[in-house]
C-alpha cells in the first residue's frame, strides 16, 4: 500500500516536475500561473492535466492547437513515480524518505533541463542545500543517529571539492552547475551511508565516461561534441542511494571474503 501510494504521489509530483522543466529555463513564473500549452498558451483543463493518461487520451497532441506534445512529459512523470516507489520500498515512511522524494523531483528536473538546455539552474540546485540539511537534521533528531549529519557534511564537501578542483583545472570540461549539483548530491549520499557516498561518487564519472564513448563512436567525432554531464552525475548518485550498500557489501565479499 505504501509503495502504491508513493507511486501515485510520484505521478502527481512528476506533473509538477514538468512545470519546473518547462518554465525555469524560460524564466517564467512557476508557482501561481495555471498549466498551459507551451505553444498556443491555452490554459489546460483539469482533465487534460492527468499524469500520463491525458497524454495518451489526447493522442499526444494539444486539444487547442493540435501540436504534438513531447514524450518527455509522460517520461518525466513515470520516472519520478518510479523513484518515489523505489524510495518507499527501501526507506519506508521516514523523514529521510521525504528528503529522497524532494531530491527525486529536483534530480529529474535538473536532468531534463540539462539534456535540453545544457544548464543546471541555480533556482533548483541552491535551495536544495538548506532544504536537504533541514530534512537530514530532523531525521538525525528522530533516530538519534547524529553521525548522519557529519557524513552528510563530509559528503557535500568532498564531492563538491572534487568537482570544484576539476572545474578549476579544466573549466571547459564541465559547467559550474555540475559543481553545485555534486555538493547537493554529496549531502544526501553521505546521509545514507559511507557505501552510498563512495558508490555514488564513482558511478557518476563511470556512467558519464561510457556515455561519452558511445556518443563519440556514434558521431565519429572526438572533438566539438558537447555532452551534458549532469544527468549522468545524477544517475550515479541515485545508484549510490538505492544500491550503494548492496554494491559495497558485495564488493567486500568478493575481495576480502567478509
Amino acid at each position: 500500500m505504501v509503495i502504491t501510494v508513493a507511486f501515485v504521489l510520484g505521478l502527481l509530483c512528476g506533473s509538477f516536475t514538468n512545470v519546473l522543466v518547462a518554465r525555469i529555463p524560460a524564466g517564467e513564473e512557476w508557482v501561481r500561473t495555471p498549466s498551459h500549452c507551451p505553444e498556443c498558451r491555452a490554459e489546460l483543463a483539469w482533465y487534460d492535466n492527468i499524469p500520463v493518461l491525458s497524454w495518451l487520451w489526447l493522442r499526444r497532441r494539444c486539444r487547442s492547437c493540435h501540436r504534438p506534445i513531447s514524450a518527455r512529459y509522460p517520461l518525466v512523470e513515470l520516472l519520478v513515480a518510479v523513484l518515489f516507489a523505489t524510495v518507499a520500498a527501501k526507506f519506508g515512511v521516514s523523514v529521510l524518505a521525504f528528503a529522497m522524494a524532494y531530491l527525486a523531483v529536483i534530480s529529474v528536473a535538473l536532468a531534463a533541463i540539462d539534456l535540453e538546455y545544457m544548464r543546471l539552474p541555480n533556482a533548483l540546485t541552491l535551495p536544495a542545500y538548506p532544504v536537504l540539511v533541514v530534512f537530514i537534521v530532523i531525521e538525525a533528531w528522530v533516530t538519534g543517529e547524529w553521525w548522519m549529519v557529519v557524513r552528510a557534511l563530509i559528503g557535500a564537501m568532498s564531492l563538491g571539492a572534487f568537482y570544484l578542483l576539476f572545474w578549476l583545472i579544466y573549466p571547459k570540461g564541465m559547467g559550474f552547475g555540475d559543481v553545485k549539483t555534486a555538493g547537493m548530491l554529496g549531502l544526501m549520499l553521505g546521509a545514507v551511508s559511507w557505501s552510498a557516498l563512495v558508490v555514488g561518487a564513482i558511478s557518476g564519472p563511470l556512467i558519464g565516461g561510457v556515455v561519452g564513448v558511445v556518443v563519440i563512436v556514434r558521431t565519429r567525432k572526438a572533438r566539438g561534441v558537447r555532452i551534458p554531464y549532469g544527468p549522468w552525475l545524477l544517475a550515479g548518485a541515485w545508484l549510490g542511494i538505492l544500491a550503494g550498500d548492496w554494491i559495497g557489501s558485495s564488493y567486500l565479499s568478493l575481495t576480502v571474503g567478509t
